[in-house]
């Protein structure tokens, strides 16, 4: 059976009169976003946006170097979250699928309260109360929340997977532990890394809250630039530089997990 026949079978294949409408559509979606960005440059333009006086300070090494420092201030925050949340997650992951009702309803409570605490008020506390690091008072607070968003998506994973194949290694003679590190586990990786990504893409994202407890990352560097009146208050400007930053970094993880994906595609053990 061709392609055109298989598509054909799932939705009736658009007429000359409904192509024509789909290129209108798309021709009116084109305009709206040419309009759309020409309205913005006019914005930014009218309102002095790309004055040399805007934009001179990105020139100084000293300036550049606080950008930098903020910006390797911010992936050690996310590294070490990432080190400590996904053991975290995974931890508390088997704890909630024991066997033992003690050990599950403990663990559910703690990821439960985690996952509903606000994060914000959690990296406050650990920060004023404890007297926690500001580095340390992040990282904990992002990795109780992000751990436990983590494990839930750990557990479903593993739920995920047909019963079939737990019965039949319970069947092969295998314990728990075998059946969960060599069945259900692997079987997991591919349905729970989307939604790994994108959670650690997240905590990549909150690391920005660190600029509230005078924590030296990217988006505080961004903030001494942008308040600064001798620069006259590049807001614009410092958001222009930082944000692509962070997009890239969130598409760099993303191509990572697809590589990852890619890989354990063509792996012989998969």
């Amino acid at each position: 059976m061709s392609s055109t026949a298989e598509a054909s079978a799932l939705y009736d294949l658009p007429g000359p009169r409904a192509r024509g409408r789909h290129r209108l559509y798309g021709f009116g979606a084109l305009l709206g976003i040419a309009g759309l960005l020409a309205w913005l440059g006019y914005e930014l333009v009218s309102t002095g946006q790309f004055s040399a006086a805007k934009w001179i300070p990105f020139q100084y090494v000293g300036i550049q170097e606080l950008l930098w420092h903020g910006l390797l201030n911010t992936l050690r925050a996310f590294g070490l979250t990432v080190l400590l949340a996904l053991p975290f997650g995974a931890l508390f992951a088997a704890g909630r699928l024991s066997d033992h009702r003690v050990v599950r309803w403990a663990s559910t409570l703690v990821v439960e309260f985690f996952r509903a605490m606000p994060l914000l008020v959690m990296i406050f506390f650990i920060f004023v109360a404890m007297r926690v690091q500001p580095l340390w008072a992040l990282v904990a607070g992002l990795t109780l929340y992000n751990g436990s968003v983590l494990a839930e998506v750990f557990r479903a994973g593993v739920l995920a997977v047909p019963r079939g194949q737990r019965e039949a290694a319970y069947a092969l003679g295998l314990r728990k532990t075998q059946v969960m590190a060599y069945v259900l586990v692997p079987q997991a990786n591919r349905a729970m890394l989307p939604s790994i990504v994108s959670q650690l893409v997240v905590a990549l994202k909150d690391t920005s809250l660190g600029f509230l407890i005078t924590y030296e990352e990217f988006l505080h560097a961004g903030k001494l630039i942008a308040t600064n009146l001798d620069y006259d208050l590049p807001f614009i400007p410092v958001v222009m530089v930082i944000a692509p930053v962070y997009i890239g970094m969130c598409l760099l993880l993303s191509w990572l997990a697809g590589a990852i994906e890619r890989h354990g595609r063509r792996s012989p053990r998969q």
